[in-house]
């Protein structure tokens, strides 16, 4: 993480006790509060529907790396909400990045974002996607619980999906691997990388541009 102009004074214990408050919160703001415990078969089935094909793209050993990167970003457009994860991701700065820099920060987070996910469902290296259940948070707002399985996997492994739509359209805002929900930590991370450089946005969009974040 870059430091700037910030003297750090709190101690590593209680630095790590907030961080980890934090992503507890932040957890809890998104799997609640919860209004039914009904499930929702029309998100199940859109996330079983495209959830399975970018399981499916990034399974094909036999497709090219040029094919397979360009039939990825279309996958990933079907299934998730990619301008407001965009905007969701700069927290408070949403409301005050300039057209410019966010006409930059658009495409290095596109293809910072699709790194991430790409990377976290090729860990698995599964094949198959089964929804095992959805829980609805409110009318229009689902958490679907799904299992990744096959390939190298010995045993299913979980990841949920927060899919926001009608009844009739769907698109995911955010994905849950191992316990952690991938842009809320994103935001966290951006966040902290902008305060500590005084409020400059740019800082985060160098950032993305090299192929990092400030924090891993």
């Amino acid at each position: 993480m870059i430091l700037i102009g910030r003297t750090m004074t709190t101690s590593p214990t209680r630095r790590g006790a907030n961080a980890a408050l934090l992503t507890f919160i932040g957890a809890l703001a998104l799997a609640g509060p919860v209004f039914a415990q009904a499930r929702d078969a029309g998100a199940e089935a859109f996330v079983q529907a495209k959830g399975q094909r970018v399981i499916s793209v990034l399974a094909n050993k036999g497709m090219p790396d040029a094919q397979k990167k360009q039939i990825f970003k279309q996958a990933v457009d079907e299934l998730a909400d990619v301008p407001r994860i965009t905007n969701f991701v700069l927290g408070k700065y949403a409301r005050t990045i300039t057209p410019a820099q966010r006409a930059r920060f658009t495409p290095v987070f596109r293809t910072y974002a699709e790194n991430v996910y790409q990377n976290r469902i090729d860990d698995y290296r599964g094949e198959k996607l089964t929804v095992t259940g959805s829980v609805v948070r409110k009318p229009g707002d689902v958490i679907v619980n799904t299992t990744i399985s096959g390939g190298q996997i010995k045993s299913p492994l979980p990841v949920s999906w927060r899919v926001l739509g009608n009844g009739q359209t769907w698109k995911v805002v955010d994905v849950q691997f191992k316990g952690v929900w991938l842009a809320i930590t994103q935001q966290q991370d951006f966040v902290s990388t902008i305060d500590n450089a005084g409020g400059n946005v740019e800082v985060l969009i160098n950032q993305l541009q090299k192929g990092g974040s400030s924090r891993r």
